[in-house]
C-alpha cells in the first residue's frame, strides 16, 4: 500500500501544469519512457512506446505512453526515444572493495590465489579507508553498468553501508566472519560478534540496505561456528550469504572432514532453514540440487569468476529445471576483473550451450531473467525488485539501442543478451532516485574518487613488487 502523502506534496502537484486529459490528483514524481519496455513480468509481453510512473520511490503505473500522458502529471520525466526501459540488474554476489585488487594477480587456482595473495594482501591493506574507496569505485562502476542492487560480503560493512546510503544503490550487505584472523579481527569470536552487532544495528535502519550474516565458506568456518550463525540469524530473522560448493578443493575438504558434500553439510547444520544466498554452487549432484530447490535457497551463478579460477561449470540448467531461483553475480573484481553484469548475462547464455552441446540450453530470455526477476528472488527480494510492476520499487534502467553497432534490431531480448554492453546504459534509477542521467553519475564525485584510488593503488603496487622479488 502506498504511503499517505503529506499536504505540502499534494499542493506541489496541484501547482504543476496539467496535461490535457490528466487529473491534477494523479501527481507523480517521475515518468520514465521507453520505445521498448520490458517489465520482466512473465505475464506481460514487451510494450512499445510505453512508460513507468513513480511516486515516493514506488511504481504506481506501467503502460502505453498515450494513456500515461493522459492520466499523470509528473515533476520530472526522462525521454525514451531509441531506448529500452527495463528493471535494473541484480548482482547477487560480489566483494565491492576488492576493486582495489583488480588485476593484482591472475591465472591461479582458487586456493593459491586466496592463500598466497588475497588473504595476505587483505591483512596488510584492508582498513576502513580502503573499504570506503574500493566500495565507491565499485558503486560507480555498477551505476554506470545498470546494476541497481548487489549482495556484498566484505570487511568493515559499516563503511560499505555508508557508501550505499550516499550513492543511492540498493544492497544486501553481509558482515563476514571466519575462523582465522582477518582485517580488524583476531578470529571467529570477535568477527562473529561484530557481525551480529552489524545486523542488529542496521535492521530496519535504511530502506535500501538489508544487513546479513556472511560466514565465509564451509572450509573456513567450522561446523560448530556455522551452527552458531544459524542460531543467531534465526533469532534475528536475518538473511545469510556465503560461498558454497565453489571448487573441487572445497568438495574434497568437506568429503574428508565430514564424509558428505558441501551442500548436505551446511543443510545438516540448519543453514538451509534460513533465507540463504549461496554463491557459486558449482560442485553439486542431483541430491544437492533437490535439497536446494526444496529449501528455497537462492543460488548465485558467477560464470566469469568460476571460469577464470578453473572452478568448474555450475549445473544451472538442472537447478532451474528443479525450481531453484538462480541469479547472477560478478564475484569480486579481483577474480573477474570487472563488475559488468551484462558480461555475466552473455557468459551464462553461452557457457551452458557449449557445456551441454545444446544451443537451446540457456535461452536469452532465461539469462536475462537471472539478472533481474530470478536474481531478485534468489536474494529474497523478489516481492520488492526485479520487475516493473505496480507496487514494486522503482529500480530501473534505460539502454540506448540507436548506435550503429546495434543495427538492425529484430528481437530486443536477444539484442540485450548478445549485443548490448554496459556502455549502452544511459540512465540508472533506484527507488525513484536518478543515480545516472545521460551517462553522468550524479551521486559520486569521480574526480575525488580517482585521486583516492591512485593513493591506494600506489601502495599495493609497491607491495606486489616486493612480493614478486621475494618469490624470485
Amino acid at each position: 500500500m502506498l504511503k499517505r502523502f503529506a499536504p505540502w506534496i499534494v499542493l506541489g502537484w496541484l501547482s504543476l501544469p496539467v496535461v490535457a486529459g490528466a487529473s491534477p490528483g494523479n501527481g507523480a514524481d517521475l515518468i520514465v519512457y521507453g520505445d521498448y519496455l520490458l517489465t520482466m513480468d512473465p505475464g506481460q509481453p514487451e510494450l512499445r512506446d510505453a512508460a513507468v510512473v513513480v511516486r515516493e520511490g514506488v511504481i504506481v503505473d506501467v503502460g502505453p505512453r498515450d494513456r500515461i500522458d493522459r492520466t499523470w502529471v509528473a515533476r520530472d520525466s526522462i525521454a525514451g526515444e531509441g531506448r529500452v526501459l527495463m528493471p535494473g540488474l541484480v548482482n547477487g554476489h560480489t566483494h565491492t572493495a576488492m576493486t582495489l585488487f583488480r588485476g593484482m594477480v591472475d591465472d591461479l587456482d582458487l586456493m593459491t590465489w586466496l592463500n598466497h595473495y588475497v588473504f595476505p594482501m587483505e591483512g596488510r591493506f584492508v582498513t576502513p579507508d580502503f573499504v570506503r574507496t574500493g566500495t565507491e569505485l565499485a558503486c560507480w562502476e555498477m551505476i554506470r553498468g545498470g546494476t541497481t542492487t548487489f549482495v556484498d560480503m566484505y570487511f568493515y560493512p559499516d563503511e560499505i553501508a555508508s557508501v550505499v546510503e550516499r550513492c543511492g544503490l540498493r544492497a544486501v550487505i553481509g558482515s563476514p566472519h571466519i575462523d582465522y584472523p582477518s582485517p580488524g579481527f583476531t578470529g571467529w569470536d570477535d568477527s562473529f560478534a561484530a557481525a551480529a552487532d552489524f545486523v542488529r544495528r542496521w535492521q530496519g535502519r535504511h530502506p535500501r540496505i538489508t544487513p546479513a550474516f556472511a560466514p565465509h565458506a564451509p572450509y573456513t568456518v567450522s561446523a560448530e561456528h556455522l551452527q552458531a550463525t544459524v542460531e543467531k540469524a534465526t533469532e534475528l530473522g536475518a538473511v545469510v550469504t556465503m560461498h558454497l560448493a565453489e571448487a573441487p578443493a572445497e568438495t574434497g575438504f568437506i568429503a574428508a572432514e565430514y564424509e558428505t558434500s558441501p551442500v548436505r553439510h551446511v543443510a545438516g547444520l540448519g543453514m538451509y532453514r534460513l533465507p540463504l544466498i549461496a554463491a557459486h554452487m558449482v560442485q553439486l549432484d542431483a541430491v544437492d540440487i533437490a535439497l536446494t530447490a526444496e529449501a528455497g535457497v537462492g543460488a548465485i551463478h558467477n560464470p566469469t569468476s568460476n571460469m577464470k579460477l578453473g572452478a568448474g561449470i555450475s549445473p544451472v540448467p538442472a537447478m532451474l529445471a528443479a525450481g531453484v531461483n538462480v541469479g547472477l553475480g560478478t564475484d569480486g573484481a579481483a577474480s573477474n576483473n570487472d563488475l559488468d553484469l551484462w558480461e555475466e548475462v552473455r557468459m551464462a547464455a553461452l557457457l551452458h550451450k557449449v557445456a551441454s552441446g545444446d544451443p537451446t540450453a540457456m535461452p536469452a530470455g532465461q539469462a536475462l531473467a537471472m539478472a533481474t526477476r530470478l536474481g531478485a528472488a534468489a536474494i529474497h527480494l523478489g516481492e520488492v525488485i526485479g520487475q516493473l510492476k505496480t507496487g514494486m520499487q522503482a529500480d530501473m534502467i534505460q539502454l540506448d539501442v540507436t548506435r550503429t553497432h546495434h543495427l538492425p534490431l529484430y528481437d530486443v531480448i536477444s539484442h540485450l543478451v548478445y549485443v548490448l554492453d554496459s556502455q549502452d546504459v544511459q540512465t540508472t534509477i533506484v527507488a525513484g532516485q536518478v543515480l545516472m542521467r545521460d551517462r553522468q553519475v550524479l551521486t559520486l564525485d569521480e574526480t575525488a574518487l580517482r585521486a583516492a584510488i591512485s593513493l591506494a593503488s600506489d601502495r599495493i603496487r609497491k607491495a606486489l613488487r616486493e612480493q614478486q622479488e621475494s618469490d624470485a
